[in-house]
């Protein structure tokens, strides 16, 4: 039995794994996240390669699990086209894929490893590196945007500031 790994997007969950270091997700947690119902049937436009029944730990229980590969995920955003999908694959293939291949390599302090930081609002990339975390400079306003939003605004921008030290800098040399 396969034990895989729970990630959470919108409050649905995607059981995934990885297989001789090959992603492997749980099409029934799929199906939900994509709004289609993914059985054999459906899956069986992709290649035998791409899809395959193993039994995982699903919600404790161990269970007879249609699963898909990253490349069979892939294909099926493609089949079956949606605008909203583009941010599914990102997603995967972003946060999900990293941390299930970091997962399963060894734990060493020299090497960044990533891990997902989950939250019911938005899901976040964390990089492990010399006993610090390390999080993307572009995500830092998503998690000061509740911060900003009670804060009075400064009475002049840290530009406008910059600019006065650098003036007062200047006139103090000469």
């Amino acid at each position: 039995m396969h034990e895989p790994i729970v990630f959470t997007r919108h409050n649905l969950q995607l059981h995934a794994l990885l297989l001789e270091n090959q992603p492997w997700f749980c099409a029934r947690d799929l199906g939900r996240l994509t709004g289609l119902y993914l059985d054999e049937r459906k899956v069986s436009k992709l290649d035998e390669d791409q899809r395959q029944t193993l039994e995982i730990r699903y919600h404790g229980q161990p269970e007879n699990m249609l699963m898909i590969s990253e490349s069979g995920v892939y294909a099926l955003l493609v089949y079956h086209y949606v605008p909203g999908h583009r941010l599914l694959r990102a997603w995967l293939t972003h946060q999900v894929v990293p941390t299930l291949r970091d997962g399963q390599q060894s734990r060493s302090t020299d090497r960044p490893m990533l891990s997902l930081l989950d939250w019911p609002e938005m899901s976040l990339s964390l990089l492990h590196w010399q006993d610090e975390g390390w999080i993307r400079l572009r995500d830092m306003p998503y998690l000061l945007l509740n911060r900003t939003r009670r804060r009075v605004p400064p009475s002049k921008t840290w530009l406008q500031k910059v600019a006065e030290y650098f003036q007062s800098a200047g006139h103090s040399t000469r």
